[in-house]
């Protein structure tokens, strides 16, 4: 039979593999996105996600129930918390390089959306002979939300 405390380092341990995995793809990604090959990262973001999800869903599991790790052994304890705070390291580095893109692809389609505006016709109302002028049949949605 298994003791609390193997059950406790098990945990711990699995934390810990999971940590370092997601770690080790966000560093990935977040390399793709500095090297301006943002479709690099794409590829991976299924596996990704995958593994933020099981890491989100294992971490609020012992957060909400701490005694499921509580008689681990202090090493065991103490690279998680080694395995967390390279996590955290590497996570604000991607965030800083995902909100680098995503403000260089927002201006990108701002510059094309007023470039496109800008090339138009002015519209006017109604021509010489009464009838109305035909608009610029053109569409372009610029959408301003994340």
């Amino acid at each position: 039979m298994t003791s609390d405390i193997e059950l406790a380092a098990q945990r711990i341990r699995q934390l810990v593999d999971l940590t370092k995995a997601l770690t080790a793809r966000l560093a990935e990604e977040t390399r793709a996105f500095e090297a301006q090959r943002p479709q690099d990262a794409a590829a991976s973001l299924p596996k990704t996600q995958e593994l933020a999800n099981l890491y989100r869903r294992d971490s609020a599991h012992v957060k909400a129930n701490p005694a499921l790790i509580a008689s681990a052994p202090a090493a065991d304890k103490a690279a998680l918390l080694k395995a967390t705070e390279a996590f955290e390291t590497v996570l604000a580095r991607h965030s800083r390089a995902v909100d680098a893109a995503r403000r260089i692809s927002e201006g990108l389609m701002q510059a094309i959306a007023q470039e496109v505006a800008a090339a138009r016709t002015p519209a006017s109302a109604y021509g010489a002979g009464g009838q109305a002028n035909a608009g610029d049949g053109r569409a372009f949605a610029l959408n301003r939300t994340a």
